[in-house]
Order: C-alpha cells, then structure tokens, then sequence
C-alpha cells in the first residue's frame, strides 16, 4: 500500500499543514521514508463537525447495519495481509507472531461486539408500566434504555499498535454504540495506523455508512491531542498510555466549557503477592512463571507485574535467588521507541538511588535488560516513589515482615489495574483479608496466575481505581466497554408508535 502520510477526515485524505515527522525502524532507529503531516487546527476542527453531522444518522443505523460495518471492518484488516504485519513490526520491533496474534484479536474483538449488538438486550431496556389506578397520583409510563452520547476521540497506545489502536477496543466499542471516532494516531506506529485507517475507510464505503463516523489524525507533538480534546462536538475521550498524558488530557477536559468524560488508561504496577506456603513449595515454577511475565514483550504491557509482595520467610531468599538467575539468564531486548528507553533507563537509574534498596541484578547501564531491586516494606512506604511504574522488565521485590504488615502495605497502595496472589491451598484458605483489602486498591483480581494477557469477554474488567485510571467504574477491554460511549435516556408517556423497538413490549 501506497501511504500518503496525510489525515483522513470526511472519507478524503489532507494535509494542509507544515509540521512534519517521520516514523522510524525500531531495530535500527533511523527515519522511514513516509512523511507525516501533523493535523492542523482547521483539519481537526472540520474532523469534528464532520463527526456531528454523522452522528445525526449513524446513532439511528440499526443494530444489524452497525454490526456489519464492525464485520466489514474486521474483513478489511484481514484483507491487508502480511503488509500490515512487516510495517508493524518494522515500527515497533515486535515479532510477526506477537503481531498476527494480536491483529487476530483486534479482528476478534469488532466480530464481538458485532454479535453482541446483534441482540437488543445490549441497550439495557427497562420497561416500567403506567398504573392510572395508583393512590394518591397515578404512575406514569416510564421506559428506558442506553443511547450513545455522541462523537468521541480516541487515542491509541504505543504498545498494542492493533488492538488498543486505530481498530481497537475503544473504536469498535464506540462504533458498535453509534458513536463516531476522531482517532489520534500513535507517531510510534503512524504508517501502521494509516493503514488500519484505510481499512476502516474502505469498510465505511462498503457499509455506506456516512463518511464523518471515522476520522484518523497524526500529531507528534501534543498541540494536536489538546486541541482534539477541546473540539466542542466531541462528548468523550479514550485513552491508553501514561500518567502524565493521561492526567493531561484529563485536566483539559474539566476545564471545557462542557466538561466530558475522558476514559484513561495510565498504567501500574499490578502487585503479584507471593505467600508463604507457595513460596515454599513452587519455587522454582513461581520464579521461572514469574520471570517470564515480567520480560514478556521487553515488559511493555500496562499489567506487567512491578512490584512482588511477600513475607520474610526462609524460603523468601531461595525464590528470588531463583528469580534473579532466570532474568540474568535475558539477554538484551528491543523496546518499541528510543524515547521509551531512554525512560526505562532514566527510571531504573532513579530506583537504584532510593535510601533502603538492595539491587539484585547488576546495573544494566545503556542496556535494555531485566532489573530487579528488594526494599522492606517500611522502607518503601516511607520512598513511595520505589512504587512509580517503569515501564519495562523491571519490579521491586517488597519484603514484610509478617502478613500483618503485607496486608498493611497492600491497602496502602494506590489504584492498580491487577493484582496477583501465588497461594497454596493453606495459603488462600487464610488470605481472606487480603483479598478484602486488595478488592478495594484493583480492577482485577488474579488467584495462581499472571497479569499480563488480558482475555476479551463480556466478564472482563481492564480499569481500576485513579491513578491506574481516571475512571474506575468502566473497562477498556471486553464488551462492556461499549457503555463508556452511551448514556441512559427515559422516555416518559410514550404513545407505542413513538418508542424504540427496543422498548415496545
């Protein structure tokens, strides 16, 4: 494919500014030869009313039309073949298999939530009859349902450039509810981003659904993010990456004229807590299990395990001395951008600084290498910073000194996405305190196994308590998602002729 390096708004393709940038080759950290034009002011404001005025017939397309759209997109992603896979890989250094699984996940999730509207029972409908007979004031007729809020912005992540991408959870949710999608480009990945954007365009023309419901904007610097964020038309945003962007962005949406909802995605540490009768028993499979968890992927995922939570115990020692010779045993890693290691190495730097820590592995000065530090858990509850999130194959092993002080350095730690106990039988029988307090710091809660992988289905929940994200009470992963980008709507006295099918029983 052919690729233009240009915005796609309105079903055509422009650039009419003068800020450039280039993607780069990941292995090699040198310029591709696509420019890319940054989205201008103009651009992204004619992107937005070009969304509104979608918005006015693609919110009453039917469920079945919107669910072939889904289909259709999936269809054309799968349609662009290898080419998308060596562009991908080329731009992020992940491999092909890494890649076609994920790309088979991201087909996946919009045949999903293909299926899932299909069934108007996704609307939530609440049909509340009228009692003229009640005493003192007759009841009336109340019906409600879900309804989708309108145009919403999304932004992809570095890390997945499929499925938390330009096709990825937060677009297709957002498409399947009726909602149509500005999406903002990762720079990481824009080539592969264009491409997946002429997917999507090609499958708006196949569905003839208007040609405002999809838009994709480039921007490097942040100018493009803010102003996407501050277009009046816009009813939400989606995002997946760090706490400071996230937080950002999040600020700038409360200071709207309309303040909107922005669902941000900004990371953890996701705490895999490690008790003793396990540590004792399944050493080494817990360090080897362990160990690949954390270097999956060079440690890039938002669920990467990076703090270990356990007891000092005897057998405390011999696990992470087990631990310590598996991720020795590593050899040098690829992260996705230059500006991502250098992040890494920054943040590794500033934990070996930190008053009460005991490196485990050596430093890896200028090498992208797995890193490993232990504290005591009054040492680190009094330099929280030990706990700040870097982003790569590294974690922090916190030692209590009994279960009492575990459980009081659990509930002293701010939201996460996950949290992980490794537990014997014995162990679990008594963890029911933990596990309390732990329900109140997570999103999810994972017994005998490792964060990083996150299925897609109905049951999931990828979110959790601020700062893990700006909004606990929804997900970002699973079918659900699709209820950030809908609101409840009752409609009051309604002769029959005039309601929703939906609401027509």
């Amino acid at each position: 494919m052919k690729l233009t390096g240009k915005q796609i708004i309105n079903g055509t393709f422009v650039a009419g500014g003068s800020d450039t940038f280039n993607s780069v080759n990941a292995n090699l950290n040198t310029p591709l030869d696509t420019v890319f034009t940054e989205a201008t002011d103009e651009e992204l404001g004619n992107a937005a009313e070009a969304a509104l005025d979608a918005f006015k017939t693609f919110r009453n397309t039917s469920h079945t039309s919107r669910a072939a759209f889904l289909r259709n997109i999936a269809s054309e992603i799968e349609g662009l073949g290898d080419e998308l896979i060596e562009t991908a890989s080329t731009e992020t250094a992940l491999s092909h298999d890494r890649l076609k699984g994920e790309r088979q996940r991201t087909i996946n999730q919009l045949n999903a939530f293909a299926k899932f509207i299909e069934n108007s029972d996704w609307v939530r409908p609440i049909i509340d009859k009228a009692d003229p007979e009640r005493k003192p004031l007759p009841k009336p007729d109340l019906r409600q349902m879900q309804i989708p809020i309108g145009p919403v912005g999304v932004f992809g992540a570095s890390n997945f450039p499929f499925a938390f991408s330009v096709a990825g959870g937060d677009t297709a949710a957002a498409l399947a509810s009726g909602c149509p999608v500005i999406f903002k480009a990762h720079p990481a990945h824009p080539a592969t981003c264009e491409m997946v954007g002429v997917a999507i365009l090609r499958a708006v023309e196949k569905s003839k659904v208007p040609a405002g419901v999809f838009a994709l904007v480039h921007g490097k610097s942040t100018r493009v993010g803010s102003t996407l964020v501050m277009q009046s038309n816009l009813k939400a945003i989606a995002f997946t990456g760090s706490f400071k962007g996230g937080k950002a962005l999040f600020d700038l949406a409360m200071r709207r004229t309309e303040p909107i909802p922005v669902y941000a995605e900004m990371g953890s540490v996701n705490p895999v807590i490690i008790l003793p009768g396990a540590a004792k028993e399944k050493t080494e499979v817990t360090a080897k299990q362990l160990a690949g968890s954390i270097t999956l992927g060079a440690g890039q995922f938002c669920t990467n395990p990076g703090v270990i939570v356990m007891t000092e115990e005897p057998q405390t020692g011999t696990l992470l001395d087990k631990l310590t010779e598996e991720l020795s045993a590593v050899q040098p890693m690829t992260m996705l951008t230059q500006t991502i290691s250098k992040s890494y190495l920054t943040g590794i730097k500033h934990q070996r600084s930190i008053a009460g820590i005991t490196p485990l592995l050596a430093d890896p000065k200028d090498r992208i290498v797995p890193h490993l530090i232990k504290i005591k858990a009054e040492d680190a509850l009094k330099n929280a910073d030990v706990l700040e999130e870097v982003f790569g194959p590294s974690s922090v092993a916190v030692i209590s000194d009994s279960m009492e002080e575990l459980i009081t350095f659990c509930g002293s730690m701010n939201g996460q996405l996950t949290a992980t106990i490794i537990g014997n039988e014995e162990d679990l029988k008594n963890a029911k305190d933990l596990i309390e307090v732990l329900t109140t710091r997570v999103g999810r809660l994972i017994i005998n196994g490792y964060p990083t992988g996150v299925e897609v289905s109905p049951a999931m929940v990828h979110g959790g308590p601020f700062p893990a994200t700006t909004d606990s009470r929804s997900t970002s992963v699973g079918l659900t998602a699709i209820y950030r980008f809908t609101r409840p709507f009752c409609y009051q006295n309604f002769p029959e002729s005039l309601l929703p099918e939906e609401l027509r029983k």
